[in-house]
């Protein structure tokens, strides 16, 4: 028999609901290139024509470790996001507008 979601959910106990939420949110908070596009329902073709590049393109630059923001930044936006570049230190983070008219 097939149970639905929230009828499981509502078993577990308030230790393990905040255990899984907290597991959500740090996989959410760090994903890399192929992941993300997976996760916004994106083939890497339909990615490569919103960015007016070819498909293999898009295969390379998921495989990079290295690459400049504007490339960055012209990828998340054709995801549909917007790419800011922040600073953390323990007192507190920066927002670098250096790259905002990129």
């Amino acid at each position: 028999m097939t149970r639905n979601f929230s009828e499981l959910r509502a078993k577990m106990s308030p230790e393990r609901r905040a255990r899984n939420e907290a597991a959500v949110k740090t996989t959410l908070a760090e994903m890399s290139l192929t992941k993300l596009r997976n996760a916004r329902g994106l083939s890497q073709k339909l990615l490569a024509e919103a960015m007016h590049v070819q498909q293999p393109a898009i295969a390379k630059l998921e495989k990079r470790t290295d690459m400049y923001i504007s490339t960055l930044r012209s990828h998340i936006k054709a995801m549909g996001g917007d790419l800011d570049v922040i600073a953390r230190f323990p007192d507190g983070s920066v927002v670098i507008n250096n790259f905002s008219q990129l």
